[in-house]
Order: structure tokens, then sequence, then C-alpha cells
């Protein structure tokens, strides 16, 4: 209990002197986990919405299938990532690995089905007389899609602050993919796994208060963003 009071006190006083370590690795966390979802984003919400507008064969399966893979280990995207970006493998002139991109490309396959699927959720929750109504006074299609966007902006968003949590936390893709290397690929979770091995706990419990700040943070603005809609 002590060892615990002890790292917590001396992480506020990390975190209240601006340490250029610890601001180094939020930011890269940020920059990645952010790249990330908006990638994800840009993909998943189209599919999603394609899925949920249209009857093809094969629907049910793949619905089951991005439902599947909301349960995708990281420890497996990192290694068929890492398969593909090694030396040896497809796409290794490139040099992806240990780099942010690689990352980034990792955390993308990640979360695409978490987008896609919560997408295809808040679009079939959603009345389909407002459909109904848009296509029967002529809207096209994308404006029909752009009316039920409208009624399911909040439940896509959630899809979206979703994904970001799930990335932001991640630890099995920054370190298979990234190499945990300081200043460059090191992200709060790779830094306090790398900290809790070393047995120090100060810089560890600083960065865990962060993720928790900037998870608090992000979701105290959707609820702002939910309540403005609502006035």
């Amino acid at each position: 209990m002590d060892l615990l009071l002890d790292s917590f006190i001396s992480a506020i006083l990390l975190l209240k002197s601006l340490d250029a370590e610890v601001l180094t690795i939020v930011l890269v966390s940020l920059k990645v986990s952010s790249s990330s979802t908006l990638i994800a984003s840009v993909v998943g919400i189209p599919i999603g919405f394609a899925i949920a507008f249209n009857e093809f064969p094969g629907k049910r399966i793949t619905v089951t299938v991005l439902n599947t893979l909301l349960a995708l280990p990281t420890v497996a995207v990192g290694l068929f990532v890492y398969a593909f970006i090694s030396r040896r493998g497809i796409f290794g002139p490139l040099d992806l690995l240990y780099t942010q991109k690689g990352m980034i490309i990792g955390q993308v396959i990640l979360i695409i089905p978490i987008v896609t699927t919560f997408t295809i959720a808040a679009i079939s929750r959603i009345d389909d007389r407002y459909r109904k109504s848009a296509m029967t006074l002529g809207a096209t299609t994308l404006q029909t899609a752009a009316v039920v966007f409208r009624e399911a902006r909040f439940a896509i968003m959630a899809a979206v602050i979703a994904s970001f949590g799930r990335v932001i936390a991640e630890v099995g893709i920054s370190m298979m993919l990234g190499g945990n290397a300081k200043g460059f690929t090191r992200t709060m979770t790779t830094a306090m796994a790398l900290e809790y091995d070393k047995g120090e706990f100060v810089l560890a419990v600083a960065l865990g208060l962060i993720l928790l700040m900037i998870s608090f943070t992000v979701n105290l603005f959707f609820n702002y963003l939910q309540g403005r809609a609502k006035l």
C-alpha cells in the first residue's frame, strides 16, 4: 500500500513538472491512435452504411464475421501484419516495421471491424420511415444516407470513440510493430509495461493517470455534444 501511495504522489509531481519524456510518450500515443481512428472511420463508416443499406447474398455471414472480429486479439493482428512488413515479407522493402506507420496499419486493421459493426447497428436502429420518406421526396442515395447519418450520428460517434479507446489502450500491436523505441514508437501502454518490468512504478502510474484523463476528457466532450444537440 505504501508503494502504491508513494508512486502515486511521485507520479503527480512528475506530471506537474511537465517532464519531456512523458510529453513525448503522450504525443506519440495521441498521434498514432488518432491517425488510426481517423483512417478506420473513413473506411469503416461507409462500409457500415453500405452493408446496412443494401440486401445482398451473404449479408448475414458478413455481419457475423465482423462481430467475430470484434474479439480479435491484438497479438494476432500484430503477428499478421508483422508477416507482411518484416524484411522477408511482401512489404519488407517499404521499411514499415518498427515505425509509427507500421503501428497505424496494425491498429487500423484492429478497429475497422469495431467502426463497421457499430455503424451497422446504429443504422439498423433508425426507423426505416426516414429513409422511405427521403426517397419519396426524390432524394438521391447520397442525400438519403445523409439524412440517416444525421439521425444516427451520436451512435456512430460513440463507435469512433470506442475505437479510439481500444487503440490508445492496446499493447500488443504497439510493441510488436513499433518496437517500443524511445522517443519514436514508445506509447503510454508500452512505456507502462516497460516500467513495470523494470520494477519502477512512478512513470507507469503517471502515464496511467494521463490515459484515464484522456479517456475521461473524450467521453466528457461526447456527452457535452449530446447535451447540446438536445437543447
